[in-house]
């Protein structure tokens, strides 16, 4: 996604930083280090089904169950790297190796997510344009919020802040859902459809086969619920402090790249462990900036992208985890009644007045 001049005519703050990151080497494809995470994580699921064989029967499947949707939550991760093209300069290569790790280890349409994941890059946090905080379980606007004042609806969102991490259990669910009912739409466009369907069904059948036929009933559901939960929210709470409780962009607003990019995103601190469990997400201004740039060097991208927002007076943030959450906690329970415009400064006032 490339800005245009006409974007409030700042083209050259995002070009130059561009120009500084090109130069530094941080575009290049590091197919290295994609194949030995894919090679790992694969070995790591292998073996897990392998402690599951040899342990049989007992309520310490839990834990596999657990460490299962740790590792299935990575596929997932690396299938996104992928549908942003970072792992190899053929987009061919990069949907297969997408399709292959999202929809057969992980259970998600490649298709469906990458057609929701471009409009949500194409204008993250726009009303009316990012599916991610259109109307659904939580209300993420003021607008959806008055919709929902009365009866449960009124209840549920005054007090969803704290129900948004439990509800992420479920997320996992969600998604499998969606990627099959994508597969079923016999109205979409969308290629290869029923490859990812018989994909993603032959994963999720094949999995809930072999549970049910080497566990008893109980420990199979509980096996199956631990998974799926743990999935949810590994995967839920690595994008959530992304944009969640950052400014709410209204859809006549007009933003040049860089702004419009940075100004709704938050970096997570953090280390290489936090790196590896989100899935790279924890520096989602440099991932907004430059999707396609590899995992790896994020971290790397982080102090030049830092340093230019600051040169050309971009507001940047960044903050550690727990603080993170504790803002996507507290909007969540407070959208209705502490809308805030946070583009509320003259730069606001000549975008809307069409001055700039």
């Amino acid at each position: 996604m490339t800005p245009t001049r006409s974007e409030h005519g700042s083209t050259s703050d995002f070009t130059d930083l561009l120009h500084t990151v090109r130069e530094a080497g941080l575009l290049e494809r590091r197919r290295g280090y994609y194949l030995a995470q894919i090679a790992a994580h694969v070995a790591a699921f292998a073996a897990l089904w392998v402690a599951f064989a040899l342990l049989g029967d007992s309520w310490w499947q839990l834990l596999v169950a657990a460490a299962l949707g740790v590792v299935v939550t990575q596929f997932g991760f690396l299938g996104h790297d992928a549908a942003h093209r970072q792992i190899f300069a053929s987009p061919t290569w990069n949907a297969w190796t997408a399709r292959i790790l999202a929809g057969g280890f992980a259970g998600l349409s490649y298709a469906w997510w990458r057609g929701k994941h471009n409009l949500h890059h194409r204008g993250p946090n726009v009303e009316g344009l990012d599916p991610d905080i259109a109307a659904g379980a939580i209300a993420f606007t003021p607008g959806i919020v008055a919709e929902r004042t009365a009866g449960l609806p009124g209840w549920f969102v005054r007090r969803q802040g704290w129900l948004f991490f439990p509800l992420l259990t479920l997320e996992g669910l969600n998604l499998h859902a969606a990627s099959v009912r994508a597969g079923l739409d016999a109205g979409s466009a969308q290629p290869w459809r029923r490859t990812e369907l018989a994909l993603v069904l032959t994963r999720l059948g094949s999995y809930v086969a072999v549970v049910a036929l080497v566990l008893p009933l109980a420990q199979a559901a509980a096996f199956l619920g631990v998974q799926v939960a743990v999935f949810g929210v590994c995967l839920g709470a690595s994008f959530a402090p992304a944009h969640k409780g950052m400014p709410i962009v209204p859809a006549t607003m007009r933003l040049d790249f860089l702004r419009r990019q940075v100004m709704v995103s938050r970096n997570v601190r953090g280390n290489l462990l936090l790196d590896w469990a989100m899935g790279g997400l924890n520096y989602q201004i440099e991932h907004h900036l430059f999707p396609s740039m590899p995992r790896c060097h994020l971290r790397r991208a982080r102090p030049l992208v830092r340093a230019h927002c600051e040169r050309v007076g971009v507001t940047y943030t960044e903050m550690g985890l727990f603080r993170s959450y504790a803002i996507v906690v507290d909007y969540l329970n407070h959208v209705g009644l502490r809308a805030r415009d946070p583009f509320d400064c003259p730069l606001s006032a000549q975008l809307r007045d069409g001055r700039a």
